[in-house]
């Protein structure tokens, strides 16, 4: 004799087996929506990158390119405020008597560089706040107005540090050993610097 025990199938109330399917449905649509933002947000970002590219004409200098505060004809020095420009001049006349000479990485920017550049330190460093620090935005950029000039070699920096305020110039941002403005009178004191772009 063999005993069957028979089992009574599991009944799932109606209204759970809802809930569960809606919950379901629900988590689902949420992933659907997430990965549908996402590429939206990236497809945006990378098209407005995309149809900007910078060239001489918004301040650009191309890597690799030597340009010198006699180069008129370059629209980053060209659109320089002339008081700077001139300034700046007469520093590297007299740093010249030291043996250094001064090279321009970037001058005046256009709204549109500025921003482009903007864009890709937030790309880079994956946080406006960070990309702020070291890019400003185009309403608060000095080298939107023509109002500042970064110069390298190291060499030529650290004699426009020392010796830049004699001619009104000044480092004005502590974590840019590069970039100068005038910001005093010719031979004041230079204003405490900011911290950064974004101070």
């Amino acid at each position: 004799m063999h005993n069957h025990v028979v089992h009574a199938p599991l009944v799932t109330p109606p209204s759970h087996l809802r809930r569960l399917t809606l919950l379901a449905l629900g988590v689902c649509i949420a992933a659907l929506l997430a990965a549908l933002v996402t590429m939206l947000v990236h497809t945006t970002f990378a098209s407005a990158i995309a149809t900007f590219a910078p060239t001489a004409d918004h301040g650009l200098l191309a890597d690799g390119s030597t340009v010198t505060l006699a180069d008129d004809e370059v629209p980053a020095i060209a659109k320089l405020d002339r008081a700077l420009l001139d300034a700046m001049r007469q520093a590297e006349m007299d740093a010249a008597s030291d043996g250094l000479a001064f090279e321009v990485t970037s001058g005046w920017r256009s709204t549109e560089y500025q921003q482009w550049l903007l864009d890709d330190a937030v790309e880079q460093y994956a946080s406006e706040a960070v990309a702020r620090q070291f890019v400003a935005t185009p309403d608060r950029s000095r080298h939107v107005t023509g109002d500042a000039i970064d110069i390298v070699p190291i060499d030529a920096q650290l004699w426009l540090i020392e010796h830049g305020a004699r001619y009104g110039i000044c480092q004005t941002y502590a974590n840019e050993r590069w970039h100068f403005e005038l910001a005093t009178q010719p031979g004041g004191v230079c204003p405490e610097m900011k911290m950064d772009a974004a101070s």
